[in-house]
């Protein structure tokens, strides 16, 4: 319809793809199981068009994103659980009862209170589906370091923490002579045991530097793939590739990418 709302024309596109007569094949067959990995894979594009700066490329990203939204509701209006205005307005409570101060009648909150108070709504919101745990809620679906950094974030506000980053990075030695002491056996469960022990001690220096280590890594990723780059064109300079090299002259390439600021 030529007046129909944008958001009301794709639920209506996502009701005709799943139509059991005349929908889209493969968007008939699929659940929320299946659904579940193009979600989470959209909301990072969205991150990365937010990194890159790209206004065209994030409004088609949130698009992307708001269709995941849309097909998971159809999908459970399909089984009579809810509709997608629902999602809306639970949502829309939700942000109007955590935010007294804009709503309601409470006093003016700095950023820090209102992070504060938030915390504090959401542990009344836990208790009442009776999840009274201090790691209750942190979903398992995160990814790991993420999902590693939110229950440590969580126990430290039961006081359950070390006292600063020095006392992390003597944790991170203990760990590492931990891992090392496994080597000589190298038994792959005692060494993926120890791995992620020096994992999780990472993501705590991460969050008590007051950083994501989802982020740190992915800096790390983006440096590594610009300064290897950088060493197979240096290569390709000179009619090698990679394989035909040796590690040491790799290792010289690297430095001088390193060097170059990449």
């Amino acid at each position: 319809m030529p007046n129909e709302a944008p958001i009301q024309a794709l639920i209506n596109v996502m009701a005709a793809l799943r139509d059991p007569k005349t929908g889209c094949p493969w968007d008939k067959e699929q659940d929320f199981s299946t659904i579940a990995p193009y979600t989470i894979e959209e909301a990072y594009e969205v991150r990365a068009a937010i990194a890159s700066g790209d206004p065209a490329q994030l409004q088609d990203e949130l698009g992307d994103l708001l269709f995941q939204v849309v097909y998971h509701a159809r999908m459970a209006e399909e089984r009579g659980w809810f509709k997608f205005d629902d999602v809306a307005m639970t949502i829309k409570d939700k942000m109007v009862r955590r935010h007294p101060h804009v709503f309601g009648d409470e006093a003016a909150r700095t950023a820090a209170a209102q992070t504060a108070a938030w915390e504090s709504q959401k542990a009344v919101e836990r208790a009442k589906r009776a999840q009274h745990g201090a790691l209750d809620g942190v979903a398992e679906a995160l990814p790991a370091l993420k999902r590693a950094q939110k229950l440590t974030s969580r126990a430290a506000r039961v006081k359950f923490d070390w006292p600063d980053a020095e006392a992390v990075l003597e944790k991170l030695a203990e760990e590492t002579a931990e891992l090392k002491a496994e080597l000589a056996e190298a038994k792959p469960d005692r060494l993926a045991d120890e791995l992620g022990d020096m994992l999780f001690v990472l993501v705590n220096l991460a969050r008590k530097l007051s950083q994501d280590a989802e982020s740190c890594l992915e800096g790390a990723n983006e440096k590594f793939m610009r300064r290897f780059g950088r060493v197979e064109g240096l290569l390709a300079a000179r009619g090698k590739m990679p394989v035909d090299s040796t590690l040491d002259e790799m290792e010289n390439l690297w430095a001088e990418a390193k060097k170059e600021g990449l």
